[in-house]
């Protein structure tokens, strides 16, 4: 490293910052912010503070101006991951979403309507090779989840697990057909 006379500088191992005033072979004479004169080693010091005059002279700075003035990028939207694995396709079983009324419907009717329906609904999702379907079937006495079960069993292409607990509770099943390749 090279100083020169008007550098500043600060020691290496002392809390000391100075302006070089002379520089002799091997030494340099530096007067502290304190006012005091001192002489150090050059490997004793660090130039701390660049002259102006000592900056690159091809920067434009209008250049560097424009670039700081230009408008933000737009921040890409982040999908949470419960959004990124929501099934696409829904179906509720409650016998009110199914029919207008249920009156005069005996409890195997309103059963056999929610199992066609089902059936209905899984037999539309495989044809149009839907991924992942969910059955919301409420919890009541579990009649209904036990004969969803039961048919979901008698196909050897899906898997079928409870859904996602905090969007449903324990009211629903997911299943997920395997495609063919």
């Amino acid at each position: 490293m090279e100083l020169k006379i008007g550098d500043k500088v600060a020691v290496l191992d002392d809390v000391l910052e100075g302006v070089v005033v002379k520089v002799q072979a091997g030494s340099v004479y530096i007067e502290t912010t304190d006012g005091f004169e001192m002489e150090f080693a050059i490997e004793e010091l660090v130039k701390i503070e660049t002259p102006i005059e000592a900056l690159p002279e091809d920067v434009d700075f209008e250049e560097v101006i424009k670039e700081k003035k230009l408008p933000p990028k737009p921040k890409s939207q982040r999908v949470k991951p419960k959004e990124r694995n929501l099934p696409p396709m829904e179906v509720d079983l409650h016998i009110e979403k199914l029919t207008h009324s249920s009156r005069g419907m005996s409890n195997y009717d309103m059963l056999n309507l929610q199992m066609e329906t089902a059936k209905r609904q899984l037999d539309f999702a495989m044809r149009k090779r839907i991924q992942k379907i969910v059955f919301i079937h409420g919890v009541g006495e579990g009649v209904l989840k036990a004969e969803l079960d039961f048919l979901l069993g008698r196909y050897d292409n899906l898997k079928f697990y409870d859904a996602d607990y905090q969007k449903y509770g324990l009211g629903a099943t997911e299943v997920y057909f395997f495609q063919n390749a």
